[in-house]
């Protein structure tokens, strides 16, 4: 069976503004691990799929920051989107692609994004191995579940069903029912969800054959499935970008959870044993960060005098910081960040911010 990978590349991550911005936006920057985002993603599925069956999405103006820092993959497996147009168009295009390749029976793994951290690859392999023969079995969609450990507000939730009749032996090998999708919750309804005992984290990883895709996308999204069954017939040809960014321009930006996993009925859900996390804010990184004595966590040219609790990061010059307590300071060559540990998802207010003011030199 062959092995295919679709990686989703064009965020911006604007929770992780400075060090993520317009220019390099997070999945191509250094937060966790020895590369960048994209490049410990890309590197965590070899060998278990080849570089030449790796396909990456991304916003037209990072394809070349794709190819400098992923130039084993072949330059046509990477894909750029005009217009940022959410997970099922994008979905939606890279299957468009990769349909002209591969037998529609083959099974990929898609929405696959390229800003988590994932440890116990060994793990993490075992559950991808189980989810494509599941996949190609059942004829079905699977997702990659995480078992949750504390009630967190900016993860998606699978609500799962414990009934183990028709896959008994898949089973004991952490295959569920899915139950419900639940978007991002406030703190009382996620803590509701882990004291029930019966809802995992959305990985936002999901598998299925190429058949089946279409045929989801087919029935929940029939207006944008006929503008891509269009795209199809001009792929490879002069007319392709043009064709591209027409159908960009007329389709919706849709979730592939909103559009086709709340709604489709042959969905099984994978409760997986490796350790995951999805890095949207600095809150999340310190979270990750190895820390000092005082529970600091800094990064570059520091010093630090009688801190606590504080995440501390500066590129391009020194800085000193002396007395403070839970703050999360980041210092880069032209723009600095200060606010309080348990406050940085609202960063995304201070790029919104530059954007509407036009100041766009520290985008």
């Amino acid at each position: 069976m062959k092995k295919i990978a679709v990686i989703m590349a064009g965020g911006s991550g604007a929770r992780l503004w400075p060090k993520s911005n317009e220019k390099n936006p997070k999945q191509f920057v250094h937060l966790s691990g020895e590369g960048t985002m994209l490049q410990n993603t890309v590197m965590r599925l070899i060998p278990f799929i080849e570089y030449d069956d790796i396909y990456i999405v991304t916003n037209d103006h990072y394809v070349d920051l794709v190819r400098d820092q992923i130039p084993a993959i072949p330059k046509e497996n990477i894909l750029g989107e005009p217009f940022p147009r959410n997970t099922a168009p994008c979905m939606a295009l890279a299957s468009t692609i990769v349909k002209e390749k591969y037998k529609e029976e083959e099974i990929v793994l898609v929405a696959l994004p390229s800003d988590h951290v994932i440890s116990n690859v060994r793990e993490f392999h075992n559950a991808l191995d189980i989810g494509f023969n599941l996949a190609k079995d059942k004829e079905a969609i699977v997702t990659i579940g995480v078992t949750p450990t504390r009630p967190e507000t900016s993860y998606g939730y699978v609500q799962i069903n414990d009934d183990a009749k028709g896959i008994e032996e898949l089973y004991e090998k952490g295959v569920r029912y899915t139950s419900a999708f639940a978007e991002k919750p406030d703190e009382a309804t996620a803590q509701r969800f882990i004291d029930s005992g019966d809802f995992l984290w959305n990985s936002g990883i999901f598998i299925w054959s190429m058949k089946t895709f279409w045929e989801q996308f087919e029935e929940y999204l029939p207006e944008q499935a006929k503008l891509f069954n269009m795209l199809r017939k001009h792929v490879g040809k002069d007319f392709y970008r043009g064709v591209l960014e027409d159908i960009y321009r007329q389709i919706q930006s849709v979730s592939i959870d909103y559009s086709i996993m709340e709604n489709a009925d042959n969905v099984y859900i994978i409760d997986s044993t490796f350790s995951w996390s999805d890095i949207g804010n600095w809150d999340e990184v310190f979270r990750l960060s190895m820390r000092d004595a005082r529970n600091n966590a800094i990064e570059g040219e520091v010093v630090s005098i009688n801190n606590y609790n504080c995440l501390i990061s500066s590129s391009g010059k020194m800085i000193g910081v002396v007395g403070c307590k839970d703050l999360i300071i980041i210092n880069e060559d032209d723009s600095l960040l200060i606010c309080n540990r348990g406050h940085s998802d609202d960063v995304k207010e201070v790029v919104d911010f530059l954007k509407r003011k036009q100041i766009n030199r520290f985008l």
